[in-house]
This record gives C-alpha cells, structure tokens and sequence, in this order.
C-alpha cells in the first residue's frame, strides 16, 4: 500500500446562516476550501487504490461511495461560491449569496443525489467527510506514519515468497527444520499484517521480523551457494580420484621395474586410494576429502620423481658407457686388454638385477680412467 499525503481538515467556514461574511474572510475560506477540494480527492483516489490493492474494495465500497457524493456536492458548491465571488467585486447582495451556499442545506436529490437522508451544510459536509477519509485511512492501515508499515509488511511478504522459492531447493535432508522456520515467519507476518489492518502501530513488531527474515533469507543464500560449490567440487574429486588411481597403478609398475634394476632403490608406498572411501557429496566433507586427495597426488608426484631418477641414473650410466667404447674405437684404442676388461667388467654389473649403483658407478669411472690413460684427450669427452 501506498502512503497518503499528510491528511487535510476542513477549514473553518465565516460568518454563518444569515450573516455575510466580509469580503476579507470570504477569499480566505475560498482559498482554503480550493485546497481542501483538491487535496481530499487527491486522498480518496489514493484510498480507493489502496483498497483495490488490498483486495478490499467491496468492504468498503459503500464509504467510498460516500465519501465522493459528499466531495463532490462540496465541490460544486465551491464552484458556485467561485463564481458569485468573481474575482472579489462582491457587494451586499452577493456576500449574501456566498453565505447562503455555504450554511445552506446541500439537500438529498441536489448536491448529494442519490445519498439518502442526507441534509447537511458545507461546513457539516466537510467535517462529516473528514471522518469518513480518517475511518478509511484506519481500515486500511494508512493513518500517518502507516503507510510506511504497510509498505515494509508488503516487502516482507515478498521476501517471504522468495523464502518459499529458496526452500523448494532444499535438499530433503534437514528440510522439515526449515520449513518449520518459513511457517513460523509467516506465521508472525499473517499476525502483523491483521494487527495492521486493525490500525494498530505494528512498527515494532517490525524490525525484529525484518531482521530475522534476512537472516533466514542469508542463511538460505550461503546454504544454497555451498551446496552449489560442493557439487563442483565433487565433479573435480570423482576427475581427480580417477587420475590418480590411474597414476598409481602406473606406479606400481615403476617401482616394480625400478627395485628389480637398481640397489638401492627408492622405497616408497604407493596409496591405495580405496582407503579413501568413495567421493563424499555434502559440504562440511568434500572439502576434507579433496585435501586428502591432493596430499595423495604430492605423495605421488615425489614418489614417481624418485623412481624415474633412480632408472634415468641406471640409463645414464649405460649410455655414458656406450660413449667411452665408442671413442676408444674411434681412435683405434678399443682393443687394448685392459679397456675391454673394464667395460666387460662394468657391462656385466650394469646387466645384473637388481645392479649395484655404486659398484656401476666406479665401473664406468675406471673405464673413463684407463680411457684417458691411453688418449689423455678422451677426458674431454661429454
């Protein structure tokens, strides 16, 4: 509903039935009985808009019907004073006319046709409507001050509506608890807005159910984007837990084929990822579970590190090897005793499994040795 203006009185009329009021006093009222005009229809269209509004306008149909027949007689009046005013050249004669319009009975079938028993002055009319307009206003909840209650009680019906859209997202589980908190809010708004229509000054009943929806309103929000956010990160843990059970399976065999070719080789436990449990899909626990998922993929990562190094070690070895022969060969050296029992001897360690990495690693030094021994040059070699 919408709040009326600051409401109006009807002036007070001068002189009185039979007594021409002076010229002075006839402007005045006329000035103030044209605003009262403007202003009461001004009042009651807001009334009728309210009353339409509300759904209440058969219940109070009958006084607004009133309250117009009675604007309107006092509006045509006022035009007739107007007239015989005309501009203030009034005499006896016509300050005699404007008293008689204005303390004469607006009869029944005349100014206030179709209104029955109805027989008053201006005046009388005026005040009669002030009431009326004052009755409504309560009716309505729209006496001043209430227009702002209404509007607030009509933003918390449709934060409400809102309230009910975001509950229908709930999941099933913990549900009835929520919806027990939407009905109890509704509840106490359903309380307030008949306290309202009653007149009753609801403004601090107000505040604490303003307050208490926008947290249930936030609550709903944050609720809703964690949910939103879990899903995405249980799509990311089922990618993630499918890549690294993947991983560890390639794993497995790294360190199988590492530990049978090298000594010492890197000792360490691959996950079993089944000790995870399946992907958890509530808030409060994927968040765990993908922790523990991504210190899985570090163990991983510093496992498959070691392993590769420890092969790549073993591979270097032999091809660093393969690179002496094939220099001692290159300069015509290759055949000499004491070279082929090196490499022979370094050949046969590097072959056996798992080798030796440090006897594999002083192997292919002394045939690096005699290598320089016989061509001082070959040290160069890269």
């Amino acid at each position: 509903m919408t709040d009326t203006s600051p409401t109006i009185t009807a002036p007070g009329a001068p002189g009185g039935l039979g007594q021409a009021p002076q010229p002075f006093a006839i402007r005045e009222y006329l000035d103030a009985l044209e605003a009262w005009v403007r202003g009461r229809r001004h009042e009651l269209d807001q009334l009728d808009s309210a009353a339409l509004t509300s759904g209440r306008g058969r219940e109070i149909s009958a006084d607004i019907a009133l309250s117009l027949a009675l604007w309107k007689a006092v509006a045509d009046r006022y035009q007739q004073m107007f007239a015989t005013w005309d501009g203030g050249r009034v005499l006896g004669p016509e300050r005699d006319k404007i008293a008689a319009l204005i303390w004469g009975r607006l009869e029944a079938g005349g100014d206030l046709a179709g209104v029955r028993g109805m027989a008053v002055t201006v005046p009388e009319a005026c005040k009669l409507s002030d009431a009326l307009a004052a009755q409504l206003r309560t009716k309505l909840a729209l006496s001043p001050g209430a227009g702002r209650s209404a509007a607030r009680i009509k933003d918390l019906r449709a934060q409400c509506e809102r309230l009910r859209d975001q509950v229908a997202l709930e999941p099933e589980v913990g549900r009835d608890a929520i919806v027990d908190r939407l009905a109890n809010l509704m509840a106490r708004l359903d309380d307030v807005t008949t306290r309202a229509g009653r007149g009753a000054d609801v403004g601090g009943l107000l505040g604490p159910l303003e307050q208490e929806a926008a947290v249930f309103e936030r609550d709903l929000i944050v609720g809703n984007a964690r949910r939103r956010g879990a899903r995405e990160q249980v799509a990311a843990a089922r990618s993630l837990l499918a890549d690294l059970t993947t991983r560890a399976a390639a794993l497995r065999e790294l360190s199988r084929r590492c530990i049978a070719t090298v000594d010492p080789a890197p000792r360490y436990a691959v996950p079993d990822l089944a000790a995870l449990g399946p992907v958890p899909n509530t808030p409060d626990e994927i968040g765990p579970y993908l922790d523990r998922l991504n210190r899985v993929a570090q163990a991983l990562a510093i496992a498959d590190t070691a392993y590769s190094e420890a092969l790549t070690e073993h591979a270097d070895l032999l091809g660093l090897l393969d690179a002496y022969a094939a220099k001692a060969r290159a300069i015509g050296i290759g055949d000499r005793d004491d070279l082929m029992t090196s490499e022979r001897r370094a050949r046969e360690v590097l072959g056996r499994r798992p080798a030796p990495m440090s006897v594999c690693r002083a192997l292919v030094t002394a045939y690096q040795t005699w290598l320089t021994q016989f061509d001082p040059a070959a040290k160069d070699l890269s």
